[in-house]
């Protein structure tokens, strides 16, 4: 009866050690994976214009604020807002902050405008929070307050 329960103990113990190396292990943590791969972001983005959909600054919508503009997300991370009437240049770029593992979180979309206000505040280090050829949806923490902003651009 000793003996069964040695066989018992052994066999949930041996068990639990597959049941935890396995999940340890997926098809995303294999390096070649390109989910963090910043070109893929810049290849997107590079393609067409885009208009600004969704715009949540700490505690209010601002989507409004950018209405009627088109960005263009251009060669030497040239930036360019403009609505038929008004041109504004910044600068951007998508840099991968922890190049370790392949969580998309790791992107950061920058995005610089210096004028006018309205744009200034679309400059920050935005976490891509989801991607696809036609979405780009991006988060921001604020270090000083602690609010949240939210930056949705949409494929014209």
């Amino acid at each position: 009866m000793k003996n069964l329960k040695k066989i018992k103990f052994s066999i949930v113990i041996a068990m639990l050690f597959i049941l935890t190396t396995s999940s340890m292990c997926s098809s995303d943590d294999n390096p070649s994976s390109s989910n963090n791969n910043p070109d893929d972001v810049i290849n997107i983005v590079n393609n067409g214009t885009w208009r600004i959909t969704y715009y949540y600054d700490t505690d209010h919508e601002e989507t409004t604020n950018f209405n009627g503009y088109n960005f263009t997300f251009g060669a030497s991370n040239v930036l360019t807002a403009s609505n038929g009437t008004n041109n504004y240049s910044g600068t951007w770029s998508v840099t991968d902050s922890n190049s370790n593992d392949d969580n998309i979180s790791d992107l950061d979309f920058n995005i610089a405008f210096s004028s006018p206000a309205q744009f200034e505040e679309l400059t920050d280090d935005w976490e891509i929070i989801e991607k696809s050829t036609t979405v780009i949806k991006l988060k921001d923490v604020s270090g000083g307050n602690g609010g949240t902003d939210y930056l949705t651009f949409t494929k014209n």
